[in-house]
């Protein structure tokens, strides 16, 4: 029998076992807590993958939450406007008169990462069409969700672009700091609760809605986020309609994108992807060299200067490369940026085809393992 004055024992509970109000109470908790840590440290991408961290810890912890799909369509078409915030009138100016440079540069950066894809998927590193789609020059975001589309393994696409997405950032970081000696490459932050022009706004997420269902009813692959960004793209450079995001909504659409993906993390697959570190560091790290190949090519045959050459075509990592570039001296910022953008939307457009005509062309493709 007790005593009277014996303390109570508090047993923890797993997080599975809490009320599902509880479970979203603490991710998000946990969420605003590890974009905290991440930002301070100077790490790109923190309001993404605070969220897809947060989202892994409760996932390996046999937490069943989902991502409700009315929010993540909508989270999709937001990232998609904000790929097309970046494209302007002196990015289309850029690219019309480097139209040729250009094309032979992304060319060649695509054919480069879906010869490595091949390589590591026929070595049965990594499966195919995970492979391709993980080892894509940039739009993280956008071969996450192409890549689930097309059947490849959503989680170690995730896993491959953003350890690229991190290598890319740091390598530019230091190389722009010993290069020309920035000290900083931070962009100012916008303040959480600026000015919203409401009505405008109101008429992008109208028009974001629209082109989603467009773009559904065409049947484009990843639908949810090709048609915003197709259609607010032209838009917004042709001067039509400014395109203004707050940043209390970008992040919740990166929070909605980050849990869906790291919610859908398991522990066997969380050792799965463990296992395949070491490929993937080696092979970013490649195609790295790859892109650095071709920079020099752009410094010796079109005399663009080594900085702006490098930075233009880091593998991905757009917005990090973006703040970068807009901080050291010299940099030639819009071909820095028409250079990145038209190969994010080359990514976007011809991942699905060439991971098609990979398998199509590759028995050891055709049937694909199950992770």
């Amino acid at each position: 029998m007790s005593s009277p004055h014996s303390v109570p024992v508090v047993q923890w509970q797993r997080p599975g076992s809490w009320p599902g109000a509880l479970q979203w109470v603490a991710l998000v908790v946990l969420s605003g807590l590890v974009s905290l840590c991440w930002g301070v440290t100077g790490l790109p991408a923190a309001l993404l993958l605070g969220p897809m961290i947060a989202g892994i810890v409760f996932g390996v912890n046999a937490v069943h939450l989902t991502v409700p799909r009315v929010p993540y369509i909508a989270a999709q078409g937001i990232i998609g406007a904000m790929v097309a915030v970046m494209i302007t009138p002196a990015i289309i100016a850029t690219f019309t008169h480097e139209l040729l440079l250009f094309s032979c540069v992304v060319a060649g950066t695509l054919l480069g990462a879906a010869a490595l894809g091949w390589f590591i998927s026929r070595r049965g590193l990594i499966p195919g069409a995970t492979a391709v789609y993980g080892i894509a020059p940039g739009a993280a975001n956008a071969m996450v969700l192409l890549g689930e589309a097309e059947g490849a393994d959503a989680r170690l696409v995730a896993f491959m672009q953003y350890s690229r997405v991190l290598l890319v950032a740091l390598a530019a970081a230091l190389v722009a700091h010993f290069w020309v000696g920035t000290t900083s490459a931070r962009a100012p932050a916008v303040p959480w609760l600026a000015p919203v022009h409401w009505g405008n706004l109101a008429l992008a997420l109208l028009i974001i809605a629209l082109a989603q269902q467009g773009a559904r009813i065409m049947r484009l692959p990843a639908w949810a986020l090709l048609g915003p960004l197709l259609v607010l793209s032209w838009l917004h450079a042709d001067g039509v309609l400014s395109i203004q995001l707050p940043r209390w909504l970008l992040a919740t659409a990166y929070a909605l994108l980050g849990w869906h993906i790291g919610l859908a993390f398991r522990r066997d697959a969380l050792l799965h992807a463990g296992r395949a570190l070491p490929v993937v560091a080696v092979a970013a790290l490649t195609l790295m060299g790859w892109c650095g190949l071709l920079a020099f090519a752009l410094t010796r045959l079109a005399h663009v200067d080594a900085l702006t050459a490098y930075l233009a075509t880091s593998p991905g990592g757009l917005d990090s490369v973006a703040i970068i570039a807009a901080s050291a001296h010299g940099v030639d910022l819009p071909f820095v940026m028409a250079l990145q953008a038209v190969r994010l939307l080359f990514v976007i457009a011809l991942a699905p085809w060439l991971t098609r005509l990979i398998v199509r062309h590759s028995p050891h493709l055709q049937v694909l393992p199950h992770l």
